[in-house]
This record gives C-alpha cells, structure tokens and sequence, in this order.
C-alpha cells in the first residue's frame, strides 16, 4: 500500500514501538499519538513533523468516544489506524498472583480496546482509498511464554481478531489488515523480562512495519517471530483457508 500522505493513529505512540512507528512514518504522513500521559506524548511528539496528541485512555469508553470524535472533527481523513498500546503483567500460573484480575487487565488493553477502537472508526476507514488496520501483536500469540501467561493468552486471541477480520473487510472493503508480531524488543515495557538485555531495537520492528505496508504482507513477523514461524507454523495460512472454505 501507499505509505505517503496518508493520516495514522498509533495508540501507545508516546514511547517504545509506537514511537518508533511515528518516527518512522511522521516525514511523509501526518501522524496522531494518542496515549494516557500527556507530558509522555509532548515530549515525544516533540522535534517531529506533523505529529498531532491526544491524551486519551482506550481502555476507557468516555475517552474513546471521545477521541473518535475528535478524530471525526479534525482528521476526518484518516485512513490507517494502528493499534499498539499494551499492557502486561510477569509473573506465573503457579503463583498465588489474582490471575483472573491480571487477565482482565490485560484483556481490556490488548484485546477488547482494539476491537472498540477499530469498530468505531471503521466508517471512517471505509471511506478512503488506501486504508489499513494494523494490529500489534506478538511472538507468543504462537507460542505462550510462562513468565507472560496471560500476556500471551491477550495476543492469541489479538491474532485470531485480526486473521477473522482480515478475511471479512476483503469481501468487500479497500481496508487492508495488517498484524505486526514483534519478538522481544528493547523498550521499557519489557524491561522485567529481559528486554534491555536480550531485546531487539524498536526500530528494527518500525522498519518491518514499513517494509510490511509496501509489499502488503499482511503477518509482518519480526526477527525470531520469523524464525519461530517458519520451524512450526508454516501451514497456519492453509489451516485457516480449510476452516473458512
């Protein structure tokens, strides 16, 4: 797809991979990081061209309603939205952690805030030419990882949304789904599990993200995301084509 003049949403953009995503687009497009610190998103929006903030929870109705709405009024033509805000707890099914409260947690950010969010500006979406749905997700919607349990749990169920909803807006829709699963990355969001240590840069998983939209590939799978898919999961396309026949 066109990766030119085109007006992007990133949730999450005030740091980390959103950031680098606003970074690696904000040239050529006009940019909008939304976020719940505003003091987080001015700073990074700073020294960019053409990045635009709103401070906004998506996990919250109110503020999602309300950064559609101003989404409508002032970028009415936005045509690529890409949901990359998370949220995650470490720790293990063993532990005597409140599992259920942390799933929650987790849920709401990496899974019903995406699904609220795209619902709501799909219209909007529908209305352009070159339009995209790019959904972050994860090397453990594969494979779960036991330190992230319910993590991985969140970025399964991500991966299934975005296949499904893939498959329906092609019927009859210019909007192009995209899935971005990144491994683990150098930001401060996965500091506890290693990610300053052993993580890739987030730029790395910006610029697959940019290849991603050029060539049209729909399951962008950065670095050992690739490694991990192409040793086990190489059939997952043909399985998915056989249960939707």
């Amino acid at each position: 797809m066109n990766i030119t003049n085109n007006t992007i949403l990133i949730t999450g953009g005030g740091s980390g991979i959103g950031l680098e995503i606003a970074k690696a687009l904000n040239k050529s497009n006009k940019i909008i990081i939304a976020g719940r610190n505003k003091e987080k998103l001015d700073a990074a929006a700073n020294g960019l061209e053409n990045v635009f903030t709103i401070q906004a929870d998506i996990t919250s109705k109110e503020d999602v309603n309300s950064l559609v709405e101003e989404i409508k009024v002032n970028f009415g033509d936005l045509n690529i939205l890409i949901n990359n805000a998370g949220h995650a707890y470490t720790y293990t099914l063993s532990d005597n952690s409140d599992t259920y409260s942390k799933a929650s947690a987790e849920f709401e950010t990496n899974y019903f805030a995406p699904i609220r969010l795209t619902e709501k500006l799909l219209p909007l979406l529908k209305n352009q030419e070159n339009a995209a749905v790019v959904n972050v997700s994860s090397i453990v919607a594969f494979v779960p990882g036991s330190h992230i349990p319910t993590y991985s749990d969140s970025k399964a169920a991500l991966h299934s949304y975005t296949q499904l909803l893939r498959y329906e807006l092609a019927k009859n829709t210019a909007v192009k789904v995209f899935e971005l699963m990144p491994p683990l990355v150098n930001t401060d969001f996965s500091a506890e599990i290693g990610g300053k240590e052993n993580g890739i840069p987030p730029s790395e998983v910006a610029d697959s993200l940019v290849n991603g939209l050029i060539n049209d590939t729909y399951e962008i799978r950065v670095g050992n995301t690739e490694v991990l898919y192409s040793n086990f999961f190489t059939g997952s396309e043909g399985a998915f084509n056989v249960m939707n026949q």
